[in-house]
């Protein structure tokens, strides 16, 4: 498992290392966002989504649990969709919502609150774990496949020492 760990003392930190994120993302990555409420998981995904070309609001898919997005990848159109599980009274509602149809190997995937879609959420190819810190935040990202290998291969985002 690869692992960068780093610090974001501020807002354009955490827009950097969402435009470093955008720049990485391969077709069918699945990414797991972690961290309490107001530790910058939508700030971060609204970020990578802006960098990645999306002209529109970006809004914390909190009551609807997913916004989809089509964004431009190497020319090519992907559909990057934005889960927020956190109001999910149950896994199976994700089974019922049919999202799981939407993990195809083709679409990016970015889940905040995973852990309540445990266990028939598809595993994540990267875990970010982000964690309020001082002023800032640490983020630490985890390859879990060969894909989020890829990934974090791509980024490139100074970290911590």
């Amino acid at each position: 498992m690869q692992l960068i760990r780093t610090y974001l003392p501020d807002e354009d930190a955490t827009r950097a290392l969402g435009g470093a994120l955008a720049r990485a993302l391969q077709p069918g990555l699945v990414i797991y966002l972690h961290g309490d409420l107001g530790a910058g998981k939508t700030a971060l995904t609204r970020a990578l989504l802006h960098a990645a070309g999306h002209q529109g609001a970006v809004k914390s898919p909190t009551y609807t649990l997913s916004e989809p997005y089509r964004i431009l990848l190497d020319g090519q159109p992907v559909e990057l969709i934005h889960y927020d599980l956190y109001r999910m009274a149950s896994p199976e509602e994700f089974l019922d919502a049919g999202f799981r149809e939407d993990f195809n190997g083709h679409n990016i995937c970015i889940v905040e609150w995973p852990e309540k879609g445990e266990p028939v959420l598809p595993p994540p190819d990267v875990n970010v774990l982000l964690e309020v810190s001082g002023l800032g935040r640490t983020v630490e990202l985890q390859a879990l496949s060969d894909l989020g290998l890829l990934c974090l291969e791509r980024l490139h985002y100074p970290p911590i020492p």
